[in-house]
């Protein structure tokens, strides 16, 4: 296959955001976003993903960590578009099932150029918890919202169950991230785009 790699630099009143991912990868990560949770997450994705992925974030961390984690997952998911290309080849759906500990979580996939994410299934502890006093886990809708819409992907993302914010927000990184991981394969007996239309 082609050179699948992507880099966007974003650049905004609020935050500085470089974001480069080789999606064949191995797992290869330099992650600083300031965010140190988020960052935990980051590496989480990358590592399970099998993506080689730099992630540098500079922002108004002092006021929040709102504005830098937002667009971070904005310029991820031009990013991850940017690397797919013309999507030849690929496997395009991709699912997984992450336990942790007593949290389980499910992602699917399917690069098909409509973006839409259905994130359920959080206990309403998320809603006003901050994992490590840094990462508000109420914003974790709101990051795989921004992947899913800026890298074109149709996401749905569940917790099955599960009660610590920490284990629930860590087996959803890690089911998205094992899910595209199996999207953006090679598929060997695909050598066009996988799609009746010809184009996705």
């Amino acid at each position: 296959m082609s050179n699948r790699v992507g880099r966007v630099e974003r650049v905004t009143k609020e935050s500085s955001v470089l974001v480069e991912v080789d999606l064949d990868g191995t797992g290869e990560v330099e992650i600083d976003t300031g965010v140190p949770f988020y960052d935990h997450m980051l590496t989480a994705l990358g590592t399970h993903g099998a993506l080689d992925l730099v992630v540098r974030a500079t922002g108004d961390t002092h006021i929040d960590a709102h504005h830098t984690v937002e667009d971070v997952a904005i310029v991820l998911g031009q990013a991850l578009r940017a690397a797919f290309g013309e999507k030849k080849g690929i496997r395009r759906f991709g699912d997984a099932w992450i336990p942790m500990d007593e949290t389980l979580a499910h992602a699917a996939v399917d690069v098909s150029g409509r973006p839409y994410c259905v994130h359920t299934g959080e206990p309403d502890v998320m809603v006003g918890f901050t994992v490590g006093g840094n990462y508000p886990t109420v914003l974790n809708r709101h990051v795989f919202e921004s992947i899913a819409f800026h890298a074109q992907i149709a996401l749905h993302l569940r917790v099955i169950h599960g009660r610590d914010p920490h284990h629930i927000t860590e087996a959803e990184y890690k089911a998205f991230a094992r899910a595209l991981r199996a999207a953006a394969e090679p598929d060997p007996r695909i050598g066009g785009v996988p799609s009746t239309k010809g184009v996705l």
